[in-house]
C-alpha cells in the first residue's frame, strides 16, 4: 500500500478518521440505497461515473461506483477524491490533464483511466468531520456552473445523512430495521430517478444543465431530506 503524502491531510486528520471510522461503513458489502445515489448523481448530471469514496489514511474505498466497474478501491495519492477532504470543501477540476496541483500518482491515475473532470463534494457527518467524498467524473474536459455545484452539494449532504442513519439503525434497532429504512430510501430515490429521466426528455441535456431541470430536482431533493430527518442519528 502507498503511504499518504502529508501534503493531502487535513489538519483534523486524526479526528476525521476517528469519525469515518465511528460509522462501521468501511470494508462493508455493497448496498442498494448508496448505488441508487451514485446512479441518480450520474444521471443528474448526464455524466458516465459517479462514485461515492469513503477516504481512510492509505486508502480511498469506494462505497458505491457508477461508470468505472471493478474499482473498489485505490491509494489515496492516487485519488481524486483526497483532495476535497483536504480541502474542506467541493473540489472542481473542469480539465483534470492541465491541473497542476495533483499528486504525480493522481495525475498517472487519472491520465491511465483517462479522467478528464472531476467535481467531488465532501461528505460532513453530524460532527462537521469530512469522512469522503459524492463525486462525478468525465472522460472529457467540461464546465461545472455553480447551480450544479449547489445539487452536488445537496446530494452529498443526504448520501453523509443516510450513513448517520445507517449507523443508528444497526446499532439501535438492528441490521433488519435498517434493511427496512433501506428499502424506502431506495423506493424514494428511484421516484427521483424517474423525474430526472422525465425531465431529461422534456428539455434535452445541455451543458451546464439547465435550471428547468435542476430545480425541480432540488425540490424534490428537499423531500428525501425531510424523509431523512425523521430518522434519528448518532452524534
Amino acid at each position: 500500500m502507498t503511504a499518504t503524502l502529508t501534503s493531502l491531510l487535513p489538519a483534523n486528520e486524526t479526528e476525521r478518521l476517528e469519525t469515518l471510522r465511528q460509522y462501521d461503513i468501511l470494508h462493508s458489502l455493497q448496498e442498494a440505497v448508496f448505488n441508487e445515489f451514485v446512479g441518480l448523481t450520474a444521471r443528474i448530471f448526464n455524466l458516465p461515473i459517479s462514485l461515492i469514496a469513503l477516504v481512510d489514511g492509505d486508502e480511498v474505498e469506494y462505497k458505491a461506483n457508477e461508470g468505472l466497474p471493478g474499482l473498489r478501491s485505490q491509494p489515496r495519492a492516487e485519488a481524486l477524491c483526497a483532495l476535497a477532504v483536504r480541502e474542506h470543501k467541493t473540489v472542481v477540476l473542469t480539465d483534470v490533464a492541465a491541473e497542476q496541483d495533483l499528486t504525480a500518482e493522481a495525475a498517472i491515475a487519472a491520465e491511465d483511466k483517462n479522467l478528464r473532470f472531476y467535481a467531488g463534494a465532501p461528505l460532513a457527518m453530524p460532527d462537521h468531520r469530512h469522512i469522503g467524498t459524492l463525486c462525478v467524473i468525465d472522460r472529457r474536459p467540461r464546465t461545472f456552473s455553480t447551480d450544479e455545484q449547489r445539487v452536488l452539494e445537496h446530494i452529498a449532504s443526504l448520501v453523509a445523512r443516510t450513513i448517520a442513519v445507517r449507523h443508528e439503525c444497526r446499532t439501535s434497532q438492528g441490521e433488519k430495521h435498517w434493511q427496512l429504512v433501506q428499502r424506502q430510501l431506495v423506493d424514494e430515490l428511484r421516484e427521483l430517478v424517474a423525474l430526472v429521466r422525465y425531465l431529461s426528455a422534456r428539455f434535452g441535456t445541455q451543458v451546464p444543465v439547465s435550471g428547468a431541470v435542476l430545480e425541480p430536482v432540488q425540490r424534490r431533493l428537499h423531500d428525501l431530506s425531510r424523509v431523512l430527518r425523521e430518522y434519528p442519528t448518532c452524534r
